[in-house]
């Protein structure tokens, strides 16, 4: 095969893959297409079985070593609410002590409690003294 169709082959099939559900298996044959062609235009002129069994080594092998690791760092991270304690929240609102308001944490709005002796203010500094279910119990910083 010639390097332009190892690189047509390549696009297609990295394109196939950002229009697929995906699962990160079409971009290392792609990939693999890719570099074949590079590799044919620079100069390595192989026999065609030759160039097929590149391609197929070159897709599996990149396969085995590159997906999983793709997948895990794409992979959206848990977050527990344990893991807030001691985060700082910004109130969006006064609230009164021993009150119930709204903060900000982590961009998201969160019920809040008011656990201090004085008011919380709107944009002041506090931070997560414990989380009881899904709400956000504050002391000011």
């Amino acid at each position: 095969m010639t390097w332009w169709l190892w690189l047509v082959f390549g696009l297609t099939l990295t394109g196939l893959e950002l229009v697929s559900a995906g699962g990160f298996y079409l971009i290392f044959f792609g990939l693999s297409a890719l570099l074949i062609g590079t590799l044919q235009l620079m100069g390595l002129q192989a026999q065609v079985w030759v160039q097929w069994f590149l391609f197929t080594a070159l897709s599996v092998g990149l396969l085995a070593l590159f997906r999983n690791p793709l997948l895990k760092a794409l992979r959206p991270q848990e977050v527990s609410v344990d893991q807030l304690v001691g985060e700082i929240a910004i109130p969006i609102e006064d609230i009164a002590a021993g009150s119930v308001g709204k903060a900000e944490l982590r961009g998201a709005a969160w019920n809040a409690r008011n656990e201090h002796h004085g008011p919380l203010h709107k944009g002041q500094r506090c931070r997560v003294r414990r989380v009881d279910e899904l709400m956000l119990i504050l002391i000011p910083e």
